[in-house]
């Protein structure tokens, strides 16, 4: 028999209950043993649970009890969350993790410190998509070429919606709030971060590189328009939250932004709150993997998967894929040194000579358009819909603060990456 302890009985961790007690048969022929949960730590004992387990206040309940096999750390966070998660693995604890946040900040100081003891993590990116298995196991005879993911249900559900009903970014936002698809505060999922939390973690699989967020460049879709839905769809082009990890020679690109998809690209027909992630290996081609990304049955889901994995061999495999360093030694490459063909939304007075103005700044900064439209948007201004081709992160970063100084420009220049 194999005993688990869950700390934090939250969603996720009463669906992982129930989903041993429900399955408990079909969990049992595959695991080899019979799986249990003997207790779990929540914050408060007065709130009910629909579960049937024992339930205490303390970690150490669980952290010094020598019955427990795995710990399953549900809790949250990132500093309190390591602390408990060292204990476990110090007490030659297995654990099972979802926490993408105490990942993207501290996996290269877990893998080291558990070594031989299995941990593993496959709910902590895209929900129930065994995305982290594909990359460890499945892929692992190719080199990654790139990865391209949705990974955020929130993001994609507004953006769906935008682009599908013509509804504009504050009343959606406002709409997934009442739903309880965001926060009250919504940053971490519309500003990128939780999508770039889950993209350090796969970077890591895919190309051994240790980056934290602070490291990569991270932007979300808080001042996307109806006006780019309207260009993205007259260009052939749907609007996603991508996360995004490239090869390039001997560097890596690691990026989280809104982004203008070519519609017939396989990852922009993924609607609604659903997840997708692209990975092209060069021997397999491109994979696409798609499902559920959030969800209290989703994300528990794959936390028992990984127990059952536990139970079946009790040996740990490399946490982060790799027995040894990569031998090429890739490094992530600087934000300025990322190429890319770029949107902007430019709000400009509609006067004579504006547009001849503003293309020759382009031509001082090194960047060529591609395509431009002019939409009116009231009798004295007009947006300025223009594409380029490719071009330096530095040649656009410099062109935006130009833009945004010149008198004739009414605010401040929205940009969106073509990938």
């Amino acid at each position: 028999m194999l005993k688990v302890g869950i700390i934090g009985v939250g969603t996720v961790g009463e669906c992982v209950v129930n989903i041993l007690k429900d399955n408990a048969n079909v969990i049992s022929a595959r695991a080899g043993v019979d799986i249990v949960v003997k207790s779990g730590v929540v914050k408060n004992l007065s709130k009910k649970r629909a579960v049937e387990i024992k339930l205490t206040t303390d970690v150490n309940d669980i952290l010094d009890d020598d019955e427990i096999d795995v710990v399953v750390e549900l809790m949250g966070g990132v500093e309190e969350a390591f602390e408990v998660v060292k204990k476990a693995l110090k007490n030659s604890k297995a654990v099972v993790t979802a926490n993408k946040a105490l990942l993207a900040y501290h996996r290269y100081e877990l893998a080291e410190i558990a070594k031989d003891i299995p941990f593993e993590y496959e709910a902590s990116v895209a929900g129930g998509i065994p995305i982290i298995n594909a990359l460890r196991d499945g892929l692992s005879a190719n080199h990654i070429e790139s990865i391209m993911g949705i990974l955020n249900g929130t993001c994609n559900y507004m953006m769906t919606k935008m682009a599908n009903e013509g509804v504009e970014y504050s009343m959606v936002l406002k709409e997934a709030q009442e739903l309880g698809y965001a926060e009250a505060d919504p940053t971490f999922d519309v500003g990128g971060y939780d999508a770039a939390h889950k993209l350090l973690i796969l970077a890591s699989i895919a190309y051994g590189i240790d980056a934290k967020p602070e490291d990569i460049l991270i932007e979300g879709i808080q001042n996307i328009s109806g006006d780019d839905i309207s260009f993205a769809k007259e260009f052939g082009y749907v609007i996603k939250l991508l996360g995004i990890a490239k090869k390039d020679k001997n560097q890596v690109e690691l990026r989280v932004h809104a982004a203008l998809i070519k519609k017939e690209a396989m990852i922009a027909k993924i609607d609604g709150v659903m997840n997708g992630i692209s990975v092209v290996g060069d021997k397999v081609g491109e994979t696409l993997y798609y499902g559920a990304g959030a969800g209290g049955n989703a994300t528990a889901s794959a936390v028992v998967a990984n127990i059952i994995d536990i139970a079946r061999s009790g040996k740990s495999k490399p946490m982060l894929g790799f027995n040894k360093p990569m031998e090429c030694g890739l490094t992530l490459k600087n934000i300025e040194e990322i190429e890319s063909k770029y949107y902007l939304r430019i709000n400009v007075s509609d006067r004579i000579g504006v547009l001849a103005k503003i293309t020759k700044i382009f031509e001082e900064n090194s960047i060529s358009i591609e395509a431009i439209l002019q939409r009116q948007s009231s009798n004295k201004s007009a947006n300025l819909l223009i594409s380029t081709h490719m071009a330096y992160e530095r040649d656009i970063q410099t062109l935006m603060t130009s833009l945004e100084k010149l008198e004739f420009v009414n605010s401040k220049p929205v940009m969106i990456r073509i990938v």
